[in-house]
């Protein structure tokens, strides 16, 4: 496994996103990992890239940046799996899973993404009334929007229906979450954050088969934003009374992790600054950690 830190927060609402990956090693995140059998290198942060308040009348803040940034995590990402290792790319923003995608499809581009986040992203330069390009994810591998971002590897659209998912998603988000969108894509598998509750492990089953049958590897995405805040206050943009437990979100990632041509992990959206004391931090790696150990492990 390779961890990659890409220390940005150019896609998002405000600073401190880029504290992730410092934070993430000094809770210990390679250190468990290690503990639970993986081997690890660690290849240190590509970037350290910092929200700036730009034209606020932009309806896609930082672009430049955002771009800039997924760019260099393509290469970072392309250049491990050409060499063989399993990318563990530690954000940031959710911005720089368009970049993990770019860097996987230059070695497989039927990659699939399993996408667990608190939110659909489906939000468009001209839906959004923010700008924030964190929002914009999916839409772009989706080809829905057209910045640069949607070009940063095969297609577009960098993905089809068929080789996406998501997972815990709000559906009461007025900007991320489009209804008419999910209703038009029946290929397209999405599970919202009240169906992973009841049933986390057999939501994250259906995912991977689904997507796994037209996809020949896999990235998974986890944005802690997925988990009610109420449980787990780390999140960059909280979530109060929706989204899933960390327990929860544990079940799915083994799952999703266990997935046979399993080609990068992403985890992205934490704000140590949320947490001065490390406690929530360190349930987050607890969690992560275990889940991915679990996943990872040889099945009899």
């Amino acid at each position: 496994m390779a961890v990659i830190g890409v220390a940005s927060s150019a896609g998002t609402h405000h600073a401190g996103q880029d504290r992730a990956p410092a934070a993430l090693r000094a809770g210990g995140l390679i250190e468990r990992l290690r503990a639970a059998g993986v081997t690890v290198e660690d290849r240190g942060d590509l970037v350290h890239e910092v929200f700036v308040a730009d034209d606020m009348g932009s309806n896609a803040r930082n672009l430049a940046a955002v771009v800039r940034v997924a760019r260099a995590v393509a290469d970072a990402v392309g250049d491990a799996l050409a060499g063989g290792a399993l990318p563990l790319i530690l954000g940031g923003d959710c911005t720089i899973s368009l970049g993990v995608v770019a860097g996987a499809q230059r070695q497989d581009p039927a990659v699939g993404l399993l996408y667990l986040d608190g939110d659909a992203d489906l939000a468009t330069p001209e839906t959004t009334g923010s700008g924030v390009l964190d929002a914009m994810g999916i839409a772009h591998l989706l080809g829905l929007a057209d910045t640069e971002l949607a070009r940063l590897g095969a297609g577009p659209p960098m993905l089809t229906d068929e080789r996406l998912a998501l997972l815990g998603y709000d559906e009461s988000d007025p900007e991320t979450y489009a209804a008419g969108v999910l209703r038009d894509r029946p290929a397209l598998v999405h599970f919202a954050d009240h169906q992973v509750r009841a049933d986390p492990a057999g939501c994250a089953r259906t995912a991977l088969a689904a997507v796994q049958s037209h996809a020949s590897s896999l990235i998974v995405h986890f944005d802690v934003d997925a988990v009610d805040s109420r449980d787990l206050p780390l999140a960059n943009f909280p979530h109060y009374g929706t989204g899933i437990s960390l327990r929860a979100a544990g079940e799915v990632l083994a799952v999703l992790c266990g997935a046979p041509a399993l080609a990068a992990i992403v985890l992205t959206e934490v704000n140590p600054s949320y947490d001065p004391g490390g406690h929530q931090l360190t349930r987050y790696i607890e969690t992560v950690t275990g889940a991915i150990a679990r996943g990872l492990a040889p099945t009899s």
